[in-house]
């Protein structure tokens, strides 16, 4: 009741901003919709057209939080032995569970102390769970999922999805001895989603981001969370060619903050994504086993000689490891807008939105989501990142 009240009480406040009807667009902005421009910047040479978009709380159609498992070594890739059974543990992926995704599997099957053909059981049914029993299944394996729920009802498919692979991923201290395995990691599983381009459904592709500061990026650091630690820029110093670099765009661009860069930026569509990757496990003869596990004792019970552990935040109450650090983020979903080809950042507003078939994803940074591990919805938080956005585009499109 609280939450519904607070909508209706915002819905108020706002009085409808941000719904771009076209007849109150500024010249600028009817321009950037097929109108000739006089003198068009490069920008707009460049990119085309921005078409405007509806911001308001009435257009949300779901509120998602999702945890992200942070560990300050990395991810755990490792082999040892439980109830006397084999278990390879793939988890901790902090913000780059997708991206890593599919190079994580290969480094966790590595370990897998046993040959193909055999039977193989993988716990967990998000990204990393999905892509490792896909792999094993390429290698060989007669693969058995057991997971207490599968997409879309599982933490990974709340998450932003896009191309992050050393978002939150370990700390500047720990970065020299993992950064080796991240190269592998990332390089693999770029080259996998590429391979994913085009395909029906869209569940990966390309869109462009425009990024907002009030002061020069170089200043600040990527999240807005207290109490992070610093993290190592791997992207930029060790695979510069996998994200391509931004672009400064110069004075006279529309955007409403006076530093501004464009970054083109690999997306994934999580609703098709994962139902692709169910599919191919389905069709390769995989099978899901719904399972709720409460202690390592558990894997002795699985009839499959060895185990792939891929339970992301859930080893900490799974296997009692505390490395494992919550950093808590809540998205919420728009109506999708069909055609809609770019998104925006704000680093002030602390407020994102990315175009995805399924909905424009708006997510929002909280000071306190670093060690934050609650999973309870915060509609005030949402609610005040759609109203900060609708500012936004409101003074991008007049």
């Amino acid at each position: 009741m609280d939450a519904q009240l607070g909508r209706r009480s915002l819905l108020k406040s706002l009085g409808g901003a941000g719904l771009l009807a076209s007849g109150a667009l500024s010249p600028l902005a009817r321009a950037m919709m097929g109108a000739p421009a006089q003198a068009p910047g490069p920008w707009v040479r460049g990119f085309g057209a921005l078409q405007p978009f509806s911001v308001s709380p009435d257009r949300i159609i779901a509120m998602n939080v999702c945890t992200r498992p942070f560990r300050a070594e990395g991810p755990r890739i490792a082999l040892e032995t439980l109830a006397g059974k084999p278990v390879v543990h793939n988890y901790g992926h902090g913000g780059s569970g997708w991206s890593l995704s599919w190079g994580s599997a290969a480094e966790a099957l590595a370990l897998v102390p046993q040959a193909p053909p055999g039977a193989l059981a993988v716990v967990g049914c998000g990204a990393i769970g999905l892509t490792t029993a896909l792999l094993a299944q390429r290698q060989g394996f007669a693969v058995t999922i057991y997971a207490k729920e599968r997409p879309p009802y599982v933490r990974s498919s709340y998450a932003t999805g896009v191309w992050s692979p050393d978002s939150r991923i370990a700390t500047a201290e720990h970065g020299p001895a993992f950064a080796a395995q991240w190269l592998r990691m990332a390089r693999a599983s770029h080259r996998r989603f590429q391979t994913l381009l085009g395909l029906p459904g869209h569940p990966i592709e390309y869109t462009t981001m425009f990024e907002m500061a009030e002061t020069p990026f170089s200043e600040v650091g990527a999240h807005g969370s207290r109490d992070e630690p610093a993290y190592p820029h791997y992207s930029r110093d060790l695979a510069p060619e996998l994200s391509p670099a931004p672009l400064a765009l110069a004075e006279g661009h529309p955007f409403p903050a006076p530093y501004v860069r464009e970054r083109r930026l690999m997306l994934f569509n999580i609703s098709a994504y994962s139902r692709l990757l169910l599919e191919d496990f389905e069709r390769r003869g995989g099978r899901i086993v719904t399972a709720e596990l409460s202690g390592p004792e558990d894997f002795a019970r699985m009839d499959e000689p060895t185990v792939v552990n891929c339970t992301g935040y859930g080893a900490r109450t799974l296997l009692g490891d505390e490395s494992l650090t919550p950093v808590r983020g809540q998205t919420a979903k728009l109506m999708p807008e069909p055609g809609l080809n770019y998104g925006l950042r704000s680093r002030e507003a602390k407020v994102s939105v990315y175009p995805r078939r399924d909905g424009l994803l708006v997510q929002t940074a909280g000071e306190n989501d670093f060690g934050d591990g609650s999973e309870a919805l915060r509609p005030e938080e949402s609610f005040g990142a759609v109203e900060r956005l609708s500012s936004l585009v409101s003074a991008l499109h007049g």
